[in-house]
């Protein structure tokens, strides 16, 4: 698994009594059900904010091209 640290994050009660059930149902510690969240959070942002930053690149570029919101809009309401 490789190096670990430890952190602390403050939970409604709500998402704290509903990760200790499912870790009971899982049985699965409530620390590796958090931090299997917080990896898979991480992972799905880091690929959103690539995504982002790709297509920025693309629409700086110079032969860049853009089609009008209505254009897409119409479009879409023939298909």
């Amino acid at each position: 698994m490789g190096q670990t640290t430890t952190m602390t994050v403050r939970l409604s009660a709500d998402v704290a009594a509903r990760l200790e059930g499912l870790a009971r149902s899982t049985d699965r510690t409530k620390s590796f059900l958090a931090g299997r969240a917080i990896e898979e959070f991480v992972a799905a942002q880091e690929w959103q904010v690539k995504a982002i930053e790709e297509a920025l690149k693309e629409a700086d570029s110079p032969g860049a091209r853009f089609v009008a919101h209505e254009d897409v809009v119409s479009r879409r309401r023939r298909r």
